[in-house]
């Protein structure tokens, strides 16, 4: 992993910070929204601060399965994963005007000042977008935020219960790759050279199961999440078996 800069160790000891917390004070904790290199680095130091504390358990979560900015929740015995304070924001834009985007909604949250880890992700529906927040922020949000662009927005509090989830757009893609080596398999999947898809493995850019992986010959295996940040994310959802020259196939279902 690449070093950690002065931001991630104020990270880490605020991690820690949560953690201490959770067991000393035998209460729920949590951190603010990880991105998915900033929970590599996490998941990595409660795997540590856990061996001298089994009776707290580290989750990461973010509201729903496939959550790509999750917070770090740390939970004492009695808790679980239903005891994050998350929310859900539900932002309804007109039917007639310009669609707005996942940008659009992000750039003016950050406007009004909103840090990005009181934010998880903006899922955008046909008709606005729903978006997951700590729950302290939301009585601000419902009174404050109010437009995105120039397009103006009604707002509701809801459950995470109540989350919509858009349904995923995926494609399939049927390949052989020479063996099941990060960089090979990342180079099928999102359709980059060999040399290409190194660089970015070795950038730091390629993430494993929310793992950062910088080693290019790691082996992957069949179920494997991959993402390539700026790139999006799949799955290796089967291995076959080998072609003639010894090559093996694999199909990869990609997210759109």
């Amino acid at each position: 992993m690449r070093d950690e800069t002065k931001e991630d160790k104020i990270l880490m000891a605020s991690i820690e910070d949560k953690f201490r917390q959770c067991w000393q004070e035998y209460r729920v904790t949590n951190s603010g929204f990880l991105d998915l290199r900033q929970r590599s680095l996490a998941e990595k130091l409660c795997g540590e601060l856990g061996k001298g504390a089994e009776e707290v358990r580290c989750r990461f979560f973010g509201g729903y399965d496939e959550a790509e900015r999750t917070i770090a929740l740390f939970l004492p015995d009695y808790a679980k994963e239903t005891d994050a304070p998350l929310g859900v924001i539900r932002a309804k834009a007109p039917a007639a005007g310009r669609k707005l985007t996942h940008r659009d909604y992000l750039g003016s949250l950050t406007g009004l000042g909103i840090k990005r880890e009181m934010l998880g992700d903006i899922l955008v529906t046909e008709s606005g977008a729903d978006i997951i927040v700590l729950r302290e922020i939301q009585e601000f949000l419902l009174y404050h935020y109010s437009k995105a662009g120039r397009t103006s927005l009604s707002l509701e509090v809801l459950p995470l219960e109540q989350l919509r989830i858009p349904q995923a757009q995926t494609t399939e893609i049927k390949d052989t790759v020479a063996s099941l080596r990060l960089d090979n398999v990342i180079a099928s999947a999102f359709g980059l050279s060999r040399a290409k898809a190194s660089e970015a493995i070795r950038s730091g850019l390629v993430f494993v199961n929310s793992a950062q992986l910088e080693k290019t010959d790691f082996p992957v295996k069949e179920g494997d999440k991959l993402v390539l940040r700026g790139k999006g994310k799949a799955y290796l959802k089967e291995v076959g078996g080998k072609t003639r020259k010894d090559r093996i196939f694999i199909t990869i279902q990609k997210f759109l």
